[in-house]
């Protein structure tokens, strides 16, 4: 409501209108004026009024029926209307009343009655309004939380999403940092790729028990998957025994290739103590890595209901058919790989190999050895899963 109220003022008798109108604006309120009660509509729907005082006895349309349609239409029922009748005419007030109307006065009008009913009036007025304002904030906040629900279920959603890859250390970085990206679309990066797999595997699963083969392959899964999240990488995928990891993506960093040395390195050490305790349960597996940097295409391919993130290109058919070159123990390098490293790691030449699906020779190096420092808690906490 205003902060002075609006009151619409409605008689067909000049007289009447400048008495109502002179005593409401002694008490500070504003007034305006209609003649009849088509004029009365046509004022309602410019000024919405906050009261309307109607007389009932007027010609064309009257008061009853001016009510009728005030209190119809959704977006002016709500201003109350206090009727003026005749004390003869009491079957006016009562269909007055059921005609919408709020309350009512009669003639001669009393100076302390019209006051009182104002008032009153004005005050059911102010409530309604109130709760209006309350109503309309209350769809503002449940239009906002609904969107902040929505957000936070996509959060979640992409949270879920990343958490399948990465560290979730790592993947609540990229949320905070990359904001409304999706670090999931597709784009083109500089990566480097590291990929694994256990030599003797596919004859040992040919003979071995189903079971045996399952806990060979959990237990080679989390050591791995262990080394994974500690170095930060993102697993792109187990395929049976083989394991593709890259670095620098979804997360930026600059010592990408560092790390995927490194965790090669751990997983060489890792992967030989639990092969230590295969053997004595009979199986002979070895394993063998290799390591590629390039750019690669990455991001999230499949279909509707299954969307899987993933990266494309040369460099993860490099690190595949690299690792197939790799006899156990060792860990093959790329030549750029080499060139980011060569200060600090040591590294022989293997030449050039010709590798299956590259029409020219790969230049290929052998891991000897690092000038990092060694983790053996690492190891040892793998070895006690593996006992």
């Amino acid at each position: 409501m205003r902060d002075v109220p609006l009151i619409l003022a409605v008689d067909d008798t000049p007289q009447n209108l400048d008495l109502l109108t002179r005593r409401l604006r002694s008490q500070g309120y504003e007034v305006a004026t209609a003649a009849d009660g088509e004029e009365a509509l046509t004022r309602v729907a410019e000024l919405a009024p906050d009261l309307v005082l109607l007389d009932i006895m007027m010609p064309t349309l009257d008061g009853i029926e001016t009510v009728r349609r005030l209190k119809a239409d959704v977006a002016y029922r709500h201003i109350p209307v206090i009727l003026v009748t005749a004390k003869s005419d009491p079957r006016d007030v009562v269909e007055g009343l059921d005609a919408g109307g709020d309350d009512y006065l009669t003639k001669p009008i009393d100076h302390a009655a019209l006051l009182a009913r104002v008032r009153s009036m004005l005050r059911i007025k102010t409530l309604h309004d109130t709760v209006q304002s309350q109503a309309r904030e209350l769809a503002e906040w449940n239009r906002m939380l609904e969107q902040r629900v929505a957000e936070q279920v996509e959060q979640i959603a992409r949270m879920g999403r990343l958490r399948r890859f990465l560290p979730p250390q790592v993947a609540d970085l990229v949320l905070s940092e990359r904001g409304g990206m999706d670090p999931l679309e597709s784009h083109r990066r500089d990566v480097t790729v590291v990929f694994g797999d256990l030599r003797g595997f596919t004859s040992f699963a040919e003979t071995a028990e189903p079971k045996e083969v399952i806990t060979i392959l959990r237990e080679y899964h989390a050591a791995v998957g262990d080394l994974v999240m500690r170095y930060e990488g993102t697993l792109e995928r187990f395929v049976g025994d083989g394991v593709l990891v890259l670095f620098n993506d979804p997360l930026p960093q600059r010592d990408h290739t560092e790390r995927a040395v490194r965790m090669s390195l751990k997983m060489r050490e890792c992967i030989q103590i639990l092969a230590e305790g295969w053997r004595k349960r009979g199986h002979d597996l070895g394993f063998g890595v290799s390591v590629a940097r390039g750019h690669a295409t990455l991001g999230s391919v499949g279909f509707e209901h299954r969307l899987e993130y993933s990266v494309i290109g040369t460099v993860p058919n490099l690190a595949c058919r690299l690792c197939s070159e790799a006899r156990s123990g060792q860990i093959l390098l790329t030549k750029r790989v080499f060139a980011c490293l060569r200060d600090t790691i040591e590294a022989v030449s293997i030449g050039d190999l010709h590798l299956k699906g590259f029409h020219r020779p790969v230049a290929a190096f052998e891991l000897v050895s690092s000038r990092w420092s060694s983790d053996e808690a690492t190891c040892a906490a793998i070895d006690r899963k593996a006992e």
